[in-house]
């Protein structure tokens, strides 16, 4: 089967939150409906605290998959809260959010996953909505030597909390000890994707260390094999084959249409509903 490991670069986003961004503009054709991927975090609060202060999203989906410490978070839709080790918050952007993640300064590692899902062109200017999922909400398959956690799709037939997705996508987080093995499922028309977060393994006999990706440019059925303790995530999403206009935090189809979003900030009518903030 045809791969491609990806190893992803350290960077500063937001206001100064050191990161790992994993694939981002110079992968958009390997990697559709996926946009982004950043592993963010540390255990120096300097690296994080500044956080992400107020900034628009418009045409895509942000799913933010805390491993460690806390985020508050606020949009302009009514929606505020904290979210702690095992959340995850799922937010469509659709026509226009404006919100904050502000992750607060905590003893040990703050880290965590954040994957932008782009919206197909009919879903672009949809109502922006917000869904929370605590870690007691995420139901987790026991498997030989590890587990599974179910945050969006299926596995063996237990369906993850994230429901009425706009993209077709499965989001996993597999859990497996040393000398114990899995497979996948590569689905034709999907890109399907391995994220090692800690541990060493066999991925379709290729060998992956921490905080490397390994992308599946093809269907097929892929053998994971532990080598020592590892803990991944494994994502499919359907392929959209739809042209990309990206600006920071927005991402179209046309450049007019990036162009018309950049206006609209600048002129105050970005957000298509009344805010609350």
């Amino acid at each position: 089967m045809k791969k491609l490991i990806l190893q992803g670069h350290s960077t500063y986003d937001g206001a100064g939150v050191k990161l790992k961004r994993i694939f981002a503009h110079d992968h958009t054709k390997l990697t559709d409906p996926f946009l982004l991927l950043d592993h963010f975090g540390s255990d120096n609060p300097a690296d994080y605290v500044k956080g992400f202060p107020w900034h628009p999203h418009r045409g895509i989906e942000t799913v933010t998959y805390m491993l460690g410490g806390t985020v508050e978070h606020g949009d302009n839709i009514g929606n505020a809260g904290t979210i702690g080790p095992g959340n995850i918050q799922w937010m469509t952007a659709g026509g226009g959010v404006i919100h904050q993640e502000m992750p607060k300064p905590s003893k040990g590692m703050m880290h965590g996953l954040q994957l932008w899902v782009n919206l197909p062109a009919k879903n672009k200017m949809m109502e922006p909505r917000y869904r929370g999922i605590l870690e007691n909400e995420v139901p987790v398959v026991k498997i030989p030597g590890g587990e599974v956690r179910v945050i969006a799709g299926a596995y063996k037939n237990v369906n993850g909390p994230v429901q009425e997705l706009v993209v077709d996508i499965e989001y996993l987080d597999v859990r497996l000890k040393k000398g114990t093995a899995l497979s996948h499922a590569a689905k034709k028309g999907y890109t399907n994707f391995c994220y090692l977060i800690f541990g060493t393994g066999e991925f379709d006999d290729t060998k992956l260390e921490q905080a490397q990706l390994i992308l599946f440019t093809e269907a097929g059925s892929i053998a994971v094999k532990v080598i020592e303790d590892i803990h991944y995530i494994f994502v499919t999403g359907k392929q959209l084959n739809e042209p990309i206009a990206w600006g920071g935090p927005i991402v179209m189809n046309t450049q007019q249409e990036l162009e018309i979003a950049f206006r609209e900030l600048d002129e105050g009518t970005f957000i298509k509903k009344k805010s609350r903030v």
